[in-house]
């Protein structure tokens, strides 16, 4: 008869998913080559869904006015190279959204939900420099989910990046 011994350990703490490094800490994430976020107008459009796009801005801020049937979306993209993502994190709190933690493609974030005059939501990242942020508001508040959407933006820039 065989007696086989082992050893356990017990570790305190809690359990939590890995995180990326981050992208590229050279990477633009402003604009560059007629895109901004790493994406082209083409990819926010079909990323919300939207049949047309203008965007009246680009640079390290990038504004979007979309159109899907007939409701108008705003959208904007922002990189701020040198933030973070507690700062960003209060400053939404502060002008009272409503946060909610989350991970983007194994990214810190959070979504800040804010609706004032539509329907509006950001999402933010930690970007390795900086963080990573996509607003979205349906003017019409019925459109949709604006979290979502602004979730799967920053998504598709975070996946752009890899």
């Amino acid at each position: 008869m065989a007696v086989v011994a082992g050893c356990t350990t017990t570790v305190d703490g809690t359990a939590r998913p890995v995180q990326s490094p981050g992208p590229d800490a050279s990477r633009s994430y402003g604009y560059v080559d007629d895109r901004c976020g790493l994406l082209h107008d083409e990819t926010v459009a079909e990323t919300v869904g939207a049949e047309h796009v203008v965007r009246p801005y680009s640079g390290a801020v990038c504004q979007y006015v979309l159109m899907r049937d007939d409701t108008a979306i705003d959208a904007t993209f922002a990189w701020f190279e040198t933030g973070s993502l507690d700062r960003e994190r209060t400053l939404a709190a502060d002008r009272g959204a409503t946060i909610t933690d989350t991970d983007v493609e194994r990214h810190q974030a959070f979504l800040a939900r804010r609706d004032i005059t539509g329907a509006a939501c950001s999402a933010t990242a930690a970007a390795e420099p900086g963080v990573l942020s996509w607003w979205v508001q349906f003017r019409n508040r019925a459109a949709g989910d604006p979290c979502a959407a602004a979730e799967k933006l920053l998504s598709a820039t975070l996946q752009a990046d890899m």
